[in-house]
């Protein structure tokens, strides 16, 4: 049985991740929930849809993926997880998730690993191309 993965962002960011994802790794329609956190909404609440999201995947480990640390989606998801069953990284972006749903087959502590390392090298400069001087015509 894989990990199970949650997405804990500010609207709509989770479920357009979630979306992203899918497009890559259609079969992983049940391994992945997306909580979108509406701007007026009350953490409680937020942390009761949270809880239910994550009773429906039973005992399985869940790696919970935040947008900004320290944000209402964090605090939520540091309410939510236990540190056996469940880890959390803030900081989400789309090689982040694909890399944890790439490796959720793998024990929760490494798959978070795994999911930390691809975020962090999915971010890059990406230098223009070098641009030349078209050949002169007719110069000998």
């Amino acid at each position: 049985m894989s990990n199970a993965v949650l997405l804990i962002a500010h609207a709509p960011l989770a479920h357009a991740l979630r979306e992203c994802a899918l497009h890559v790794f259609a079969e992983a329609a049940a391994d992945i929930g997306a909580l979108d956190v509406q701007a007026h909404e009350p953490p409680e609440q937020t942390l009761a849809r949270a809880q239910a999201l994550c009773a429906g995947w039973g005992e399985r480990p869940v790696l919970v993926l935040t947008d900004v640390l320290g944000a209402t989606p964090s605090n939520v998801a540091r309410r939510l997880i236990d540190g056996r069953r469940m880890r959390l990284l803030a900081g989400v972006n789309l090689p982040m998730l694909l890399r944890a749903l790439t490796y959720r087959a793998e024990p929760l502590a490494d798959m978070a690993q795994r999911a930390l390392d691809g975020g962090m090298r999915g971010v890059v400069v990406v230098e223009p191309p070098v641009v030349t001087e078209p050949a002169l015509k007719g110069a000998a």
